[in-house]
């Protein structure tokens, strides 16, 4: 069997209602539509993290991000009751991403995008990319999505050329130039990352669709009780009701066009039926704080959080003569399984010693419904900038089990009833509650995941808040 051609499109901070096909009804985005009706759509895929670097990292290496070390976004560091656990800065060049084992198959593999994996020693070259193009530490532009964006490795492009357009160009520059051997693109666009910025035609095109629509007349946040971790202790975490930001929809829009963009390209290389293309995101939307530009509802919280808003993502996959058009799969997969997915549709030898996580997602590509898998995992031990603490969880066919490590309180739901979580059964389902919480002990204690000890200092360094505020309830 021919090797295909690989593409996978990861997106940063993308929510899991952020597109038409999975329920928005304000942003617009018609090429992704159009990919999901052409193969199958997730409706209970998973980020493995809440945050960015160790999502990254579980996908190149097919492990939860504890097994392989890295369990924050890299840079980031705060203390509230718990203090901070210790994280790789970098994923380990010991580990054997998937692409050096597509390249020591025959395939030429390239990075264009985001990577915020560690700095120079650690780049996409040395990890078996054979070309890395804004691959850098950066977890976002810095400069913001204009050129001069100030990248290190790649340089600016004319003046106010946008970041979104510029990485697609390289994309298809790549697969336009390219023969031969199958490629693995890997492309993570920065977007929808902050800062929230896109082009004045499309913002005016989204202010004036806020406005007939009547969402300006809707309530759109609601101030919530204090961050807790204590860097930001005196602000409040911000949640939004609806999709209305103007600004933000026009970079879903730009998103959605330059995905367009490369599957035209994909289509005029002649190569589009020997083409798996796989489009997901790092974590849900960022829905809490630093100015709350989407919603996730009916999925509570978003990114930063270990709750469904936190961790839930779109996920499609399009491969022509594998996959039946307009299939929706409802089993649960998570980040790691794209390791073994990808080997397997190479037609490669699984590596269980290094995809010591992940699943291959084959089976259900093919049509199957089930996995032999009847639980995944997550393991957050620390504060976010969005209003999460410190956690773990295990999802175990319909049920979900929350432990927060401040109180160590436990929170039970059924996401088939209650896709909310907004009934804990911890009381209800003690037995339930029992089991699956051991189950989560003896999987992070077989990882030798850290929990974050108290915070010594932390009556020191709290400062008294203002009135208090309750969590707002959906």
């Amino acid at each position: 069997m021919q090797k295909p051609n690989i593409i996978l499109i990861l997106i940063d901070d993308l929510g899991w209602r952020d597109l038409s096909c999975y329920g928005s009804t304000f942003y617009e985005t018609p090429h992704l539509d159009q990919l999901a009706a052409s193969g199958i759509l997730f409706t209970d895929a998973y980020a493995s993290s809440p945050v960015c670097s160790p999502t990254r990292a579980s996908i190149l290496s097919g492990k939860y991000p504890a097994n392989v070390g890295i369990t924050n976004f890299i840079g980031g560091y705060a203390e509230g009751r718990l203090a901070c656990v210790p994280y790789l800065n970098h994923l380990p060049l010991s580990e054997v991403s998937i692409a050096r084992a597509l390249g020591r198959a025959g395939y030429t593999t390239w990075h264009v995008g985001k990577w915020h994996l560690g700095d120079d020693d650690f780049h996409p070259d040395r990890h078996g990319f054979d070309v890395n193009i804004a691959g850098c530490h950066w977890g976002y532009p810095h400069d913001g999505y204009f050129s001069p964006y100030g990248l290190p490795t790649m340089e600016d492009g004319p003046s106010g050329e946008y970041l979104t357009d510029r990485l697609t160009d390289e994309a298809i520059r790549l697969i336009q130039g390219h023969s031969g051997a199958p490629y693995f693109l890997n492309l993570w666009h920065y977007a929808v990352h902050i800062p929230i910025q896109s082009t004045d035609p499309l913002i005016l095109k989204y202010r004036k669709k806020a406005d007939d629509l009547g969402l300006d007349q809707l309530e759109t946040f609601r101030q919530g009780e204090h961050f807790p971790c204590l860097h930001k202790q005196e602000g409040r975490i911000l949640r939004r009701l609806i999709q209305s930001d103007p600004v933000y929809a026009a970079m879903m829009e730009n998103l959605d066009s330059n995905v367009g963009r490369l599957l035209r390209a994909v289509d005029r290389s002649g190569e589009r039926d020997n083409t798996l293309i796989l489009f997901t995101s790092d974590n849900g939307g960022l829905a809490t704080a630093e100015g709350s530009p989407t919603s996730n509802l009916p999925l509570i919280e978003g990114k930063g959080w270990m709750y469904e808003g936190g961790t839930r993502v779109c996920q499609l996959v399009c491969w022509p003569r594998v996959i039946q058009p307009k299939s929706r799969c409802s089993e649960p997969v998570t980040s790691p399984d794209l390791y073994p997915t990808l080997l397997a549709a190479a037609g490669l030898e699984p590596m269980p010693e290094q995809h010591q996580d992940g699943v291959s997602l084959l089976p259900l590509l093919q049509g199957g419904a089930k996995l032999a898998r009847d639980a995944i995992f997550w393991h957050y031990p620390h504060y976010s900038n969005q209003g999460g603490t410190p956690g773990a969880s295990i999802r175990a066919g319909d049920y979900k089990l929350i432990e927060f490590f401040e109180d160590g309180k436990l929170e039970l739901y059924n996401l088939k009833d209650d896709i909310s979580e907004q009934r804990d059964l911890s009381h209800r389902e003690p037995e339930r509650q029992r089991e699956l919480h051991e189950r989560l002990v003896q999987w992070r204690e077989s990882i030798e995941a850290k929990i974050p000890p108290p915070n010594p200092n932390y009556e020191q360094q709290r400062k008294l808040p203002g009135p208090g505020a309750d969590s707002a309830e959906f």
